[in-house]
């Protein structure tokens, strides 16, 4: 029998759901589903007819993180596979962080060490009540090293230095505090809640969205307050302003009707 698809993807409307389908290991990831996830973010944040994706985990876990055979074939590796290895793993974050569209992460049970920097990586994460992070690898004797670029733009330095140090489980209500993640809300409400969120996601102007997504990497990588970046925002809000959607937006809002992109999907009509 074949072993089955470490990945599913499943669509409704414009929405697209990328599930993580090892439920047996919570979802941890190997070379397998690290290759699939870069895949299919890639092929998400080209395909013109998804407007939002959501990132979830089949079974009671989102994500423990590293998958625990994949690392004993790491620990056997030279220096130079250890890169190599290393560096799939955070195209698959870079990936999912740059992707044009807006990305949820769903997150129940365990998001721990990889899991929290998949977390992290999404744009916007709800999360149970139950659910519980962790920047756990110190406690292996490692660092979180590849995933620290995501986390600290999350959480910032001040709350990395306590949890990348003490490897300490954070729980639902403690991540929200940090920024972590967005909302929390009970397990069973889970679903009710994402689909408010990708409501509200459908009501934006995917092309507006993309712009804003790099936007803010565009200002967090110029020093602040100098010329460049006044230049840089302005350049943003002058292409906006001529484009198709900023004319249709405007058109629409003094027409006091909704805009040509803005959906609603069948389950929510």
């Amino acid at each position: 029998m074949a072993d089955p698809s470490p990945l599913l993807l499943t669509r409704d409307g414009p929405v697209a759901t990328v599930t993580m389908n090892r439920p047996e290991v919570h979802n941890a990831f190997d070379e397998a589903l690290i290759e699939a996830l870069t895949r299919a973010f890639s092929e998400l944040g080209r395909d013109s007819r998804v407007r939002a994706i959501v990132l979830a985990g089949a079974g009671k876990h989102f994500s423990a993180g590293a998958d625990v055979g994949w690392m004993q074939r790491a620990a056997a590796y030279s220096e130079e596979e250890n890169r190599a290895d290393a560096r799939r793993l955070a195209l698959m974050l870079e990936t999912i962080d740059q992707c044009p569209k807006p990305v949820v992460a769903r997150v129940q049970g365990a998001a721990l060490g990889g899991g929290t920097g998949l977390v992290a990586a999404c744009d916007i994460a709800i999360a149970s009540e139950r659910a519980v992070f962790g920047t756990t690898e110190v406690r292996l004797g490692l660092a979180p090293a590849v995933i620290s670029p995501f986390v600290l733009r999350a959480v910032g330095p001040r709350q990395a230095r306590r949890f990348f140090l003490t490897g300490e489980r954070i729980d639902a209500a403690k991540a929200l505090a940090i920024g972590l993640i967005h909302e929390v809300v009970p397990e069973a409400e889970l679903d009710r809640a994402l689909a408010r969120i990708l409501d509200e996601l459908l009501a934006g102007a995917p092309e507006a969205q993309a712009a804003s997504k790099q936007l803010i990497r565009t200002v967090l990588a110029m020093p602040q307050g100098g010329a460049l970046l006044t230049e840089a925002t302005v350049a943003v809000i002058a292409q906006r302003r001529a484009s198709a959607e900023g004319r249709e937006g405007l058109k629409a809002f003094l027409e006091k009707r909704a805009p040509a992109w803005r959906m609603v999907r069948d389950d929510r009509a």
